[in-house]
């Protein structure tokens, strides 16, 4: 089919694997609530964001939003409404809040799956005047090579890509407009069907410009992917469950990069190989050639230059946080030992202890000057109060329990600010990394990559240089429902399980930050820092421009 864009191609077969229309079509019915599922639902969410979700004061100032009023209306008209339309309003609702913490999970059964499109799509340039280009596709796209690398992206489904982005930004979280463009950009090509509905369309159309200014355009059905975790990934149970700081939905779509953009690396992760020795070039420092290493989904490293080093921390989602602290402090023992990059971009979170931990492998912290976390606070009402009085819940919030019964008195809205990583532990090794070292951040920086950008800057570890006007502002941890449930097991809130395998994650305990920033909220702020904007060099020859410029903030340090 010829159009104004040049020769139309239809690319059914770039992914592997049934396509959404397939899927879609295998659904059953399993997942119909009746009305009396329906109300038990809402009414198990308004009594959860009404006294224990910890960002509602600031969510009410900020969006002039009651997602509780909001949600009891929706109760009287409950019943009048078809499955999809009562689960999209109130996964409206919920998105509304801004908080990629806080998720509303329909049932599906398309669980641990992600709809993708085979190509990554990445901005350069100022937030005024944005560029888009595809970055990555997974091969080439049959019978058209010139759909690579490069090409710039103009149209999709017939709308301007800059509007498409501004379109879908408005039904992301995020607690800044450029943090809401950031996850739309991504949502484009990714989305995890855990937390949200699949897309409304089973194909996208795309209008793009050659790398030699041709305009041409094709159309690209939905794929599914199943990323899965990886074997250093938390695992159900551990005793960190309750300690994460993370984007469920933005994790999903990490690992889903990977598997698509890197699959022999997301295939080969669970074998069990040795960590060979260091070679001798790389012990001369000579060697450019990525390191080797038993956590390679959360961790890269290599020397870019003789005197440059390289950390990617890619997520915090680890189980043993003492295991990959010794796998951190190997890496940077084996980088050039003068200078180093920690780039945190896209990271979406994870351990709260790994996190907040690993700031100490960068800075000396003699007991005059420790290393200070993050705290938190519970938001004071009368289930926290039941919560943390709960014997069952002893070791986990008895330490809050005195100031959220305090505030029946006081009248302060949250409790007594504590961190979740204990300070010693903050401590307790010593400096792995001599030389001076930059961080850098973005807008997908979120979570307990949020905590560790507000250790680095309010601790001193060094300068932060963030892509966008600063980090993805994910300021809490984060609760599963089930683990709530369980939490709330003989007090008067508890409830029973929600039907049909629908669930929530919420906000239980919001972040402030310590040290030079004592007190300040992360969520919806975020961590700024050095501004820097993505060139077209950064997005096509491994962020060149990028790499320069955090050598030079290092040089001026």
């Amino acid at each position: 089919m010829a159009s104004k864009w040049g020769k139309r191609l239809d690319v059914s077969s770039t992914l592997r694997g049934r396509s959404l229309t397939q899927e879609l079509a295998g659904q059953d019915d399993d997942g119909r609530l009746d009305g009396g599922e329906r109300q038990a639902v809402l009414d198990t969410l308004i009594a959860v964001l009404g006294g224990a979700y910890a960002h509602l004061p600031g969510k009410r100032a900020a969006y002039a939003i009651d997602p509780v009023h909001e949600l009891e209306l929706l109760r009287r008209r409950a019943s009048d409404l078809s499955d999809a339309e009562f689960h999209l309003a109130v996964t409206g609702v919920v998105t509304r809040l801004r908080d990629a913490h806080t998720r509303y999970i329909g049932p599906s059964s398309l669980r641990g799956q992600v709809a993708a499109l085979p190509f990554l799509v990445e901005q350069f340039g100022p937030d005024d005047d944005p560029q888009y280009l595809v970055t990555k596709t997974a091969g080439a796209v049959p019978g058209d090579p010139t759909f690579e690398p490069g090409v710039r992206l103009e149209w999709w489904n017939g709308i301007p890509f800059a509007r498409a982005v501004e379109l879908y930004a408005d039904r992301e979280t995020g607690g800044r407009p450029d943090s809401r463009r950031a996850r739309a950009l991504e949502s484009l090509t990714f989305r995890s069907l855990d937390y949200g509905p699949p897309p409304d369309e089973h194909w996208v159309v795309l209008g793009y410009r050659t790398r030699r200014g041709a305009k041409r355009e094709l159309t690209i059905p939905w794929r599914m992917l199943a990323p899965g975790k990886a074997a250093t990934a938390a695992k159900p149970g551990s005793r960190a469950q309750t300690k994460q700081a993370a984007d469920p939905a933005a994790e999903a779509v990490r690992r889903a990069k990977k598997q698509l953009f890197a699959p022999t690396l997301w295939a080969s992760e669970d074998d069990e190989q040795p960590v060979p020795p260091p070679s001798r070039a790389l012990r001369a420092g000579r060697s450019r050639a990525p390191l080797t290493t038993t956590f390679q989904d959360t961790l890269a490293a290599q020397a870019l230059t003789s005197d440059l080093g390289y950390l990617r921390i890619w997520s915090f989602d680890v189980d043993d946080d003492d295991a990959f602290l010794d796998e951190a402090a190997r890496l940077l023992g084996l980088l050039p030992q003068q200078r180093l990059i920690v780039d945190l971009r896209g990271n979406p979170g994870g351990l709260v202890w790994a996190a907040e931990r690993m700031l100490q492998l960068f800075a000396d912290h003699p007991p005059e000057h420790p290393i200070v976390p993050t705290r938190f606070q519970l938001v004071a009402s009368p289930l926290t109060r039941q919560l943390a009085a709960s014997p069952f819940n002893r070791l986990e919030l008895q330490a809050w329990s005195e100031s959220l019964e305090d505030a029946v008195s006081t009248g302060e809205q949250y409790a007594q600010p504590l961190p979740l990583t204990d300070p010693s532990w903050c401590n307790d090794r010593p400096r792995a990394y001599p030389g001076q070292a930059v961080a850098v951040v973005d807008a997908n920086t979120y979570s307990s990559g949020d905590l560790f950008s507000a250790g680095w800057v309010d601790n001193e570890v060094g300068p932060l240089v963030c892509v966008g006007q600063a980090t993805g502002a994910g300021g809490a941890n984060v609760w599963t429902s089930n683990q709530l449930r369980d939490a709330l097991t003989g007090t008067d809130h508890q409830f029973d399980p929600l039907p049909a395998d629908v669930g929530f994650t919420v906000a239980i305990r919001r972040a402030i930050r310590s040290g030079l920033s004592d007190g300040i909220p992360i969520e919806d702020l975020g961590i700024s820092g050095i501004p820097y904007a993505m060139t077209r060099d950064d997005l096509l020859h491994e962020n060149r421009d990028l790499y320069a410029f955090c050598a030079d903030v290092l040089a001026q340090t």
